[in-house]
């Protein structure tokens, strides 16, 4: 199973990290993950509206989107 491009990569934050399988052996536990969300990208950041210019509530540290220099 693929998953789609989510907006963080579409939008080329520098803090996007790419496809993680949380479960070893286990595609369905893929997702995208980032330095803001190690253990997955919320879906309403990856595939949703929000741009996550702020942090979010219950957030562990402050990184929000960055769009990378080009």
């Amino acid at each position: 199973m693929q998953l789609a491009q989510p907006q963080c990569s579409k939008r080329k934050c520098i803090h996007y990290s790419g496809i993680k399988e949380f479960i070893k052996d286990d595609p369905l536990s893929q997702n995208h993950y980032c330095d803001a969300f190690p253990k997955g990208i919320p879906k309403e950041i990856s595939y949703g509206d929000d741009l996550h210019l702020t942090p979010l509530e219950g957030q562990k540290n402050k990184v929000v989107f960055e769009k990378e220099k080009t």
